[in-house]
């Protein structure tokens, strides 16, 4: 796939995709004789991943380019890589309390809100004119 296409695919910018490569946060894209960018399927899963981790999950920058670097380490760096996965999904599933915690509070406020102007208006509607 071209840049442009995978730009499309996955609703990033070209020069986004250039930087991910330039920092490391997506191994080296091989290039056709030309030098154009030829993106296989397997670098279409590196961009869906860092997407997914960096947007849905906000794992920093620095750990994903630490991650990808261990993984073109090789297998020697597979328990490291996992501990790095297992910090951060304790990370994230930390931030998931915290803001189901945060609904619940908002929730309930809102509901004190609605019996507050239920309230209000069975009293508005009581008062004869």
């Amino acid at each position: 796939m071209t840049i442009a296409e995978v730009s499309e695919k996955f609703a990033l910018s070209q020069d986004t995709l250039r930087y991910y490569e330039r920092i490391g946060l997506i191994p080296q894209v091989n290039r056709s004789k030309s030098g154009i960018r030829a993106y296989t399927e397997e670098d279409c899963k590196w961009i869906d991943f860092v997407k997914c981790m960096r947007q849905s999950a906000g794992i920093p920058v620095e750990m994903l380019i630490e991650y990808v670097a261990l993984f073109q380490e090789g297998d020697g760096t597979l328990e490291t890589r996992k501990n790095l996965l297992i910090s951060q999904r304790d990370r994230l599933a930390a931030k998931i309390e915290e803001m189901t915690g945060t609904l619940l509070r908002l929730d309930d406020k809102i509901e004190r809100y609605d019996q507050t102007i239920v309230k209000k208006e069975k009293t508005l509607s009581s008062v004869k004119i």
